[in-house]
């Protein structure tokens, strides 16, 4: 849900700051205010194209931000943490800024971003109805999602996808032993001969580190065995060694203290590390007795050393690698002797197509009853809509072959009134009409639509009275469940926002600025009388648009 948006010095807006609240929120102003600006920019830092062009008369740059609640768009998180650009938990900000030489930046959640990543992350936040080329019901894929998500097909749509994939693996592997018979069988060759190479040498990571260590040792075991001896000697064996001289310090110092207490610290301090040096001694006795020179122990190390160095050097790996490189061989090698069996592949091809075919076709005839059924329900929503004679299908062209999401593609066809061939959404010219038939889709399917904020622009041109009471009452219906913002010049529709924002301009030192502001009841009133009475307003006028919000 959109939170706040941030404007600055874009087209004629010099500063807004707005908050928005869940719910139906109207827009409202005289022609030329700037109605559609606040859409623009909205539709900017989703990742639209700026251009210089934007950017307010006279300023260095335009910079637009849009804080959203991302609380109920799990996957959308997600998202963002794979790509490195969470922010705070539940929140997303994305920012824009388009300098005056036409230099555009983008952010979100202050990490920099590209307009494919702010495009890609606004698809799950917001969807603009109408003429502007943000929305997501434009495209096959959101339409044939739109429809399995209708339908409660969406589980058996992700079984198709995985029940495709397996086969096309099958598939592929299947061509791939065909055509690369001979290559492959030289590799499978040369994979036993790496496996029986890498088998033979029973390698391990432990082995490796104790072998290094006893080699050290032995290696250097005279020096040593000289090295602890001599300790030995210095300690306890010589005839003025350590111990000795330490012991007749202790012996005199124990005589004169007789005469002054006060050498007893230096007692306590003597006669402990005279302890220690005879557990030394003794230490280095018992290492001496059990370190021998081992040369034929020597030299089963260095043979066990030198194997693991040459088998390294043949296949180029360090010696901690080669565990992941026998794993590695054992497995292609099993693939490759799969491989070389064409029959028991294209059996296990077959199965996984009848297994495709299967789920495809239960999922296709989901598809034909929910299209029948969601067909009934826009066509008969476009008839409230001055679209007297409307016609909304959903088509299902086969695709023979099959594919990713079936047998067959989905696409939504409309005829705007009575007497025109039913064409594809993407193609309707008028923006209003397609803002009224995406009204009537998000109506229909109310339950199933993901994205959480809804944006119609010109959903109300060519019609009027009773119809845009209807075209009101779909919206502030569809606000019940999600985020709706409208832009309107009926009243009929105005009146029944849940929230009213109204959007005028002012000339401030010679330049035109939009102003947009946040209609309390009384200032409500005035706005639809406004909408209701043209330039004069009575007291009459007031009555009747009070009387309207009562009403709603």
């Amino acid at each position: 849900m959109l939170l706040h948006l941030s404007v600055k010095d874009f087209v004629i807006v010099d500063r807004v700051e707005l908050e928005f609240e869940p719910g139906f929120t109207v827009l409202t102003g005289e022609t030329g205010a700037g109605k559609s600006i606040l859409i623009d920019a909205l539709a900017l830092v989703l990742g639209d194209r700026g251009e210089a062009s934007v950017v307010r008369a006279g300023c260095e740059r335009a910079e637009i931000a849009a804080q959203f609640d991302l609380s109920q768009l799990k996957p959308l998180q997600a998202w963002l943490a794979a790509n490195d650009l969470a922010g705070d938990e539940g929140i997303c900000l994305m920012r824009r800024v388009v300098d005056s030489g036409g230099r555009s930046r983008a952010f979100i959640n202050g990490h920099a971003a590209t307009l494919a990543q702010l495009r890609e992350a606004g698809e799950w936040l917001v969807d603009i109805h109408g003429q502007h080329a943000h929305q997501s019901l434009l495209r096959a894929v959101a339409q044939r999602a739109l429809l399995d998500g209708y339908g409660g097909l969406s589980d058996q749509a992700r079984q198709v996808q995985d029940a495709y994939r397996i086969w096309q693996e099958l598939k592929h592997q299947r061509e791939a032993g065909e055509r690369d018979a001979e290559a492959l069988l030289i590799e499978r060759e040369d994979l036993e001969w790496r496996v029986k190479e890498l088998a033979a040498l029973q390698f391990t990571p432990d082995e490796w580190q104790a072998l290094q260590t006893e080699h050290a040792r032995l290696t250097h075991a005279a020096s040593l065995i000289d090295g602890a001896r001599y300790g030995v000697e210095v300690l306890s064996e010589s005839e003025n060694s350590l111990i000795t001289q330490l012991a007749g310090l202790i012996s005199k110092l124990n005589q004169l203290r007789e005469y002054d207490a006060g050498l007893k610290e230096t007692l306590d301090t003597l006669e402990p590390a005279e302890i220690q040096l005879q557990e030394a001694a003794h230490s280095l006795n018992h290492y001496v007795q059990r370190l021998d020179l081992d040369p034929e122990r020597l030299n089963e190390c260095e043979q066990r050393l030198s194997a693991i160095h040459a088998t390294v050097r043949k296949f180029r790996v360090t010696p901690e690698q080669l565990p992941q490189l026998l794993e590695s061989a054992n497995t292609r090698l099993a693939a490759l002797i799969e491989c070389a069996d064409p029959a028991a592949l294209a059996r296990k091809e077959q199965d996984a197509k009848a297994r495709f075919d299967e789920l495809a076709k239960k999922l296709s005839a989901g598809r034909k009853q929910v299209g029948k059924k969601l067909s009934q329900k826009v066509s008969a929503t476009l008839q409230q809509l001055a679209m007297a004679g409307g016609v909304f299908e959903v088509a299902l062209t086969p695709v023979p072959e099959g594919a990713s999401y079936g047998h067959e593609n989905v696409e939504f066809l409309v005829a705007a009134h009575a007497g025109m061939s039913p064409k594809p959404l993407a193609k309707v010219a008028s923006g209003g009409e397609l803002s009224r038939i995406s009204l009537a889709i998000q109506v229909a399917t109310i339950d199933v639509a993901a994205v959480p904020t809804l944006i119609f622009d010109e959903v109300d041109v060519g019609i009027g009275g009773g119809v845009a009471e209807v075209v009101g009452a779909l919206l502030k219906d569809v606000g019940l469940r999600h985020q709706v913002l409208c832009i309107t010049h009926l009243p009929q529709v105005a009146a029944q926002g849940h929230h009213h924002l109204r959007v005028s301009k002012e000339t401030v030192k010679g330049a035109t600025l939009s102003r947009i502001e946040t209609l309390d009841k009384q200032a409500r009133v005035e706005e639809i009388a406004r909408m209701l009475g043209g330039v004069e307003i009575t007291e009459k006028t007031r009555a009747h648009a009070a009387e309207m919000l009562a009403r709603h």
